[in-house]
């Protein structure tokens, strides 16, 4: 992997210079890079790879940056590293027997191969043809997973420096719940209400239940890494996950965008709107 790649690599900005919204999404999982060097180092073809990506989760939110929010869209693939999990969330078997004891943070997460490098998936087991070591793993961490949460933060900077505010919406698809959650089709997390004013929860939710879908709060999904690192109510800066369900806005095999993409688009818009009318609020509650 090559040292200090380019930005687009990794992850892209989307939106005007200027922070016009206190809006700022982030998109972790959408990205469909797979550097020939991970497929190398993969024992999975890339096709089983691609079953954990958030298929096609960064054309949802289109509308919203175009409405003025700024984007932060990863373009390396989940398999490759998962950026929605804290650095030290790693298998101890792909560091091949080097941890330090108490360096690593076990979670359920990494205990069903999920971690912040995934080590096995449902698709085919094992990731790895073998154990990646330390070294690797940190350049991953310094190339990839710092620069884009770096970017998450400077685009809240920016947007709490103009708005005194700052509102994050981490953006996921997900598969279909069945019969969980009371067929929800969007899930909002706030960590349990850790990351983000109920005000703000209440106002997505019910923007949701606008466009017509079903709703749940932090059932299946509460959220992770990114809402811990990057939520601080107390200090002005909100963050919600959203989960999409994938059929939705994809076919059947649930890997092409079909016509169901505009109603997707339109939904994350409408959250957003809703996350921003909440803003003046909150400024003049401070004043």
């Amino acid at each position: 992997m090559a040292t200090h790649p380019p930005e687009p690599r990794v992850y892209a900005r989307l939106g005007q210079v200027g922070a016009r919204s206190p809006l700022v999404i982030a998109v972790p999982h959408a990205g469909r890079f797979y550097p020939p060097e991970i497929l190398a180092a993969a024992r999975l073809p890339q096709h089983a790879l691609e079953t954990i990506e958030d298929r096609h989760a960064d054309l949802l939110v289109a509308d919203a940056v175009q409405a003025g929010a700024v984007a932060i869209v990863a373009r390396m693939a989940r398999a490759c590293i998962d950026l929605n999990r804290d650095e030290r969330e790693i298998d101890p078997a792909l560091l091949g027997g080097t941890a330090e004891p108490g360096a690593l943070l076990a979670s359920v997460k990494v205990a069903g191969g999920l971690g912040v490098i995934p080590s096995r998936i449902a698709a085919g087991g094992a990731v790895w043809a073998r154990p990646l070591g330390p070294e690797e793993i940190e350049r991953r961490m310094d190339e990839i997973h710092r620069p884009y949460h770096g970017a998450i933060a400077q685009a809240m900077d920016e947007a709490q420096a103009v708005h005194g505010i700052a509102i994050l919406i981490d953006c996921h698809s997900m598969p279909p719940l069945g019969g969980r959650s009371g067929n929800a089709q969007v899930v909002i997390g706030d960590r349990h209400g850790r990351s983000a004013e109920p005000r703000f929860v209440s106002a997505a939710i019910d923007a949701a239940r606008r466009e017509g879908l079903t709703v749940a709060r932090n059932h299946p999904y509460a959220g992770g890494h990114t809402l811990d690192r990057h939520g601080a109510p107390r200090a002005g800066r909100h963050a919600i996950q959203i989960e999409v369900d994938r059929s939705l806005y994809l076919d059947a095999r649930l890997r092409t965008p079909t016509d169901g993409l505009a109603g997707a688009r339109r939904l994350i818009a409408a959250i957003a709107a809703a996350l921003e009318d909440e803003a003046p609020g909150h400024l003049l509650a401070a004043e």
